[in-house]
């Protein structure tokens, strides 16, 4: 017999060999049919695969992440079985879960698959999805698997295997199709209802531009036709909110050809948007104790080489520059943090300096394929809100409590409301890729989970997420879609101080070595404003919109009227512009509410006389009249009440 531990803490016995559904069962026939797959003893597996020994459980649902992550994995599979059967000969390389769906990679020889054939791979799908296929799971030698592939004369999964450790190698089977997968699958194909397949696209093998690009057909699906119809009004209304149609209609940003792919250029009015975040920012930290710093956009190989960068990104850098000197060659900066460890080292540093707390708008480079390059969202050069606390192990959970608080601030201000504080620990398995003693590692962990307990933050904790050099906290936030991005995050680290030798002389007039904190709330400023865009549809909060009024003359012998008004409303930190186009005045309110101008103040003969202004809000239509200087007063205190919220 074997313990089952369930999440409330209760203990069931069953006889080993057991599998999770029956588990299931044993609680309720209702509960069981909707298992899609289980947890045991915190990693996830097929509802289908024995439990050999005690565990703990926890039983898996759409409800769950992990459960629409095994569905959609589950769904590539089908995906890949409707191909086989519509395109023999085939080749599959890769078909995993995304943030929202699935996409299966495939080599169609010399056949193109188009969007116009996805339609026809959705019925054939469907078809199979009724058939109810059980997804089977068994494991082979690595020779077994070779030869497979090799009958099938599929290079790609042949390549995989190769990196694979006999003994670790598993297939996975539904109906006629045979997949090499690490799983885990849901019960049978019967779960999937709702089927859509949303574009094709092209794809270099394994994201390497000199290996063959593939067909990649993306798609999502669920248990329910009504979900997928939500989902896909939710993408209409994505397209409508697109950061990259609203950066073009709203004169933010633009990209050159010329000037290269994935660098933004910051058109008057997104420079301006930008400098008001980083202002608000700004003061902010100067509130918080930071000191402004300033890092130059290249740095020394070395500098990197000693940081651990070169070895973990060298290869998406830009090429080193080389200078006349043999043997001198510099990077286009990766991360800012290497340069503040300097500054840190540049003086000698007492307990009594600390913390001490290092910030900068620095601009970074990472050589990002050009096929992953995605408007502001995936770019190659970018402007990181980077800050680097220096203090002692005594200090790290306050201080990180203290940045925890900045990053609340930032998402209230700008109306982000739904969010989760991911705890991103090491994998618990392979520890090769991360540096630094299992000492430090185990205290900057227990900081953070501390640190955010002690804040009531909603938390989950994934394992395998931290940095290579630190734990950390990442913010996910939901936008006004629902859709998942992290923004903002916080680290812990205690391996950039041993690598740059970094030093304070303790009260006990010791060298002892400062633990490092590294901080970014909005995370990248470009991926920041594409996320904001996008929330708000381009309604930017008031304090942070461009042009918060547009002033519209009924007619031209008002014009000077007009500009006097725009004076006064500049005068009180108001922003506006003069529409004195020779335009009718429903036509420049069309105009500004494209725009998305909050607020429209229209001026004729009768305001004059009265001297007010007749007051109209951006998809709310007239708002009255109203004296210049009561305008100026509501506005400010809508601005006041927006940033003043904790």
């Amino acid at each position: 017999m074997i313990k089952i531990t369930l999440p409330d803490g209760s203990i069931k016995e069953f006889e080993a060999g057991i599998n999770s559904l029956d588990v299931a069962k044993s609680i309720s026939e209702g509960l069981a049919r909707n298992v899609l797959a289980a947890k045991v003893n915190g990693e996830v597996w097929d509802a289908f695969r024995p439990i050999e020994s005690d565990a703990d459980l926890q039983l898996i649902t759409w409800n769950d992440e992990e459960g629409k992550e095994t569905m959609w994995h589950s769904s590539a599979h089908l995906l890949a079985e409707a191909l086989e059967e519509l395109y023999p000969g085939i080749k599959f390389g890769i078909g995993p879960p995304i943030d929202n769906g699935f996409y299966y990679d495939v080599d169609a020889g010399d056949r193109v698959i188009t969007s116009e054939d996805l339609p026809k791979v959705e019925k054939k799908m469907q078809e199979l999805a009724r058939q109810k296929n059980e997804y089977s799971r068994k494991e082979v030698s690595k020779a077994d698997a070779i030869n497979y592939f090799q009958e099938k004369g599929n290079q790609y999964k042949l390549e995989l295997i190769e990196e694979l450790e006999d003994g670790s190698i598993t297939f996975y089977k539904q109906g006629n199709f045979t997949d090499l997968c690490r799983g885990p699958h849901i019960p049978n194909t019967g779960f999937i209802k709702a089927i859509k397949l949303l574009n094709v696209a092209g794809a270099y093998w394994r994201g390497n531009e000199n290996n063959k690009q593939l067909t990649r057909i993306y798609g999502i699906t669920f248990p329910k036709q009504k979900e997928l119809t939500e989902y896909l009004e939710m993408l209409e209304e994505a397209k409508k909110r697109d950061h990259r149609k609203l950066g073009k209609e709203l004169s933010l940003f633009t990209f050159s050809q010329r000037v290269g792919q994935g660098l933004p250029l910051w058109l008057p009015k997104g420079a301006q948007l930008r400098e008001r975040l980083e202002n608000f920012m700004r003061q902010a930290q100067v509130k918080a104790g930071y000191l402004p710093v300033v890092t130059p956009h290249i740095g020394s190989k070395e500098l990197y080489v000693t940081s651990g960068h070169y070895e973990k990104y060298g290869e998406d850098s830009f090429q080193p520059i080389k200078t006349p000197n043999e043997n001198e060659e510099f990077l286009l900066k990766p991360m800012n943090c290497p340069h503040h460890c300097e500054i840190y080292k540049s003086e000698p540093r007492s307990y009594r300096d600390l913390p001490l707390r290092f910030a900068e708008f620095g601009t970074v480079y990472r050589y990002e394929q050009s096929g992953e390059l995605h408007g502001l969202t995936r770019v190659r050069g970018f402007t990181q809100d980077d800050a680097h606390l220096f203090c002692t192990a005594e200090q790290v959970e306050e201080e990180f409590k203290k940045v925890i608080d900045l990053v609340l601030y930032v998402f209230n201000a700008l109306g982000f409301e739904d969010y989760t504080a991911q705890i991103s620990l090491r994998d618990k398995n392979d520890r090769s890729k991360y540096i630094g003693s299992d000492d430090n590692w185990e205290k900057a962990e227990q900081a953070i989970i501390n640190a955010s307990a002690d804040k009531g933050l909603n938390t989950v904790v994934e394992y395998g997420e931290a940095a290579f050099y630190g734990p950390k906290l990442d913010f996910m936030v939901k936008d006004a879609l629902g859709r998942k991005w992290q923004l903002g995050t916080i680290q812990v680290d205690y391996n950039l101080p041993e690598r740059f030798e970094l030093e304070y002389i303790g009260s006990d007039d010791q060298r002892h070595r400062p633990v490092m904190i590294h901080r970014a709330p909005f995370g990248s400023l470009e991926r920041f404003v594409a996320v904001l865009i996008e929330h708000c549809g381009g309604n930017f909060p008031l304090w942070l919109t461009p042009e918060q009024v547009a002033i519209l003359p009924l007619s031209e012998k008002y014009n000077e009227k007009c500009k006097e008004v725009l004076k006064v409303l500049n005068n009180s930190d108001i922003r506006g512009f003069v529409d004195d186009r020779n335009e009718k005045v429903g036509k420049k309110i069309r105009d500004a509410e494209v725009s998305k101008v909050p607020y429209m103040l229209i001026i004729g003969e009768k305001e004059i006389e009265n001297g007010t202004v007749s007051v109209r809000k951006h998809g709310e239509g007239d708002k009255g009249t109203m004296k210049i200087s009561e305008f100026a007063d509501f506005l400010n205190k809508e601005i006041e009440l927006i940033l003043s919220k904790k």
